[in-house]
């Protein structure tokens, strides 16, 4: 394959459109449909898709091509579910598919439908040209990652794994170009933070909302919120997170080297952060500083002139690899205080996969030394959480690889759950063809 290979491309960006236009918004998920249009895709290359419901509606797809079985299989997945979208936020409809400005717009254009749409588009091919790998290479589009993964992958990996067992999965969320003191990085996600999602519930004596209790429930559960925004959770350090760091300090001039790789100290990073003039890198950094605790949904009373008896939040808590749940829920309750009761409602651990033990790995770094060759590749640590949490269960070694060519103007941290969401036409098709070259490569090799 070579760099015009405008019907590989073209491929890729239809599907990507067409699964644009279908909402997915998580909940309800409802990717049934998306499924299915997957599945058809792939059963017009000959190849045997499987459409699995975890619940109604909850569709989940998942094909093979096979090869010799020379070696373990490689899996490329992708989640059909997108987070929701505000319409009147938006330049253009959340689930329009239409182009824009040179850019593919709708929800799920960066997350991460174009993976599903680019995966799919590749496996076809493979299938249509009669390849025999050594690997069996999977496909897997799948529900819920938005909401926690239980009627996705999680539940493919519980009921089916053998559909969905391979040796390396490439899914999201690395791929993108990031920049760094002007300077473009490539990433390659390896670790991921783990997940504590909590309920946090305060109580009280019910009254007339006439007659104000300053210890009601809404105002003791306020008052736990506002300590948590203002002193947040302590600083850790973390292996992945200080390779990352210090692999982007290594590739940058001399003088700036020591700063940057003081972003990772938990005692000097925050001082350093302040120095940093783009808001949106200053909150990525954070978040790979320590735990995170982030008051998402708020819940209490029903009428105005009631003063409810209680009072609740839900917290999105992320850790650090190396640290657990009881690391974080310890941290939490030192901050909310006492007398605010903690519920924990899901936890999923960090992932970490390690750079210097993988042929993989080196496959993509060699891939991207040709196609970017200006821009060096980092190993990545998100600070969210994907469905690695329920396909390195089975022992994969699990990448995140979902290339995309993305202009300055850009910023894939803004776009990621964010307004506006969408993907440049050529930076899809760079990544088309940039993620073929891996693929074949590594069934290959």
């Amino acid at each position: 394959m070579t760099e015009g290979d405008p019907e590989l491309a073209e491929h890729a960006f239809r599907l990507c459109q067409q699964l644009l236009r279908i909402d997915t918004t998580n909940p309800p998920g409802n990717e049934l449909p998306a499924a299915e249009l997957l599945a058809e895709e792939l059963s017009s290359a000959g190849l045997e898709p499987v459409v699995l419901e975890s619940a109604p509606g909850r569709g989940n797809v998942i094909a093979r091509l096979r090869g010799t079985g020379e070696k373990p299989p490689l899996l490329l997945t992708a989640h059909l579910d997108v987070v929701e979208a505000d319409p009147s936020a938006w330049d253009h409809p959340p689930f329009c598919g239409e182009v824009h400005d040179g850019c593919l717009w709708g929800r799920g254009a960066i997350d991460v439908k174009n993976m599903a749409a680019m995966s799919v588009a590749i496996i076809t091919r493979l299938a249509r040209e009669g390849v025999k790998p050594k690997r069996d290479l999977i496909f897997a589009g799948v529900a819920d990652e938005e909401a926690g993964c239980r009627h996705g992958s999680l539940w493919l990996c519980e009921n089916h794994p053998d559909l969905v067992r391979s040796e390396f999965a490439i899914g999201e969320v690395g791929g993108f170009n990031i920049q760094v003191a002007g300077k473009s990085f490539f990433t390659v996600q390896v670790a991921e933070k783990g997940v504590c999602w909590v309920r946090a519930r305060a109580t009280g004596e019910p009254g007339h909302g006439s007659m104000p209790r300053e210890d009601s429930a809404v105002v003791q559960l306020s008052d736990a919120i506002a300590r948590l925004g203002k002193q947040g959770l302590p600083r850790h350090s973390s292996e992945p997170v200080q390779e990352f760091i210090g692999t982007l300090a290594s590739h940058l001039p001399a003088p700036m080297r020591p700063l940057i790789r003081m972003l990772g100290s938990p005692t000097l990073g925050p001082a350093v952060l302040k120095l940093l003039p783009d808001p949106s890198v200053k909150r990525a950094f954070r978040a790979l500083l320590g735990n995170t605790a982030s008051p998402t949904v708020l819940r209490a009373g029903n009428k105005i002139n009631v003063i409810p008896g209680f009072a609740e939040a839900e917290i999105d808590g992320r850790i650090l690899p190396g640290q657990t749940s009881d690391d974080f829920m310890r941290e939490l309750r030192e901050v909310v205080g006492a007398g605010i009761e903690l519920e924990l409602m899901h936890t999923l651990p960090p992932v970490v996969t390690d750079p210097k033990e993988s042929s993989l790995y080196s496959l993509i770094h060699d891939v991207m030394a040709e196609r970017a060759p200006d821009a060096p590749t980092v190993p990545f640590v998100t600070q969210g959480f994907t469905d690695a949490k329920a396909f390195t269960s089975l022992g994969t070694k699990w990448y995140g690889f979902v290339p995309v060519m993305l202009p300055p103007t850009l910023r894939f941290a803004d776009m990621f759950h964010g307004h506006n969401e969408r993907i440049p036409v050529d930076g899809l098709a760079w990544g088309t063809q940039t993620l073929m070259q891996v693929v074949r490569r590594c069934i290959d090799a």
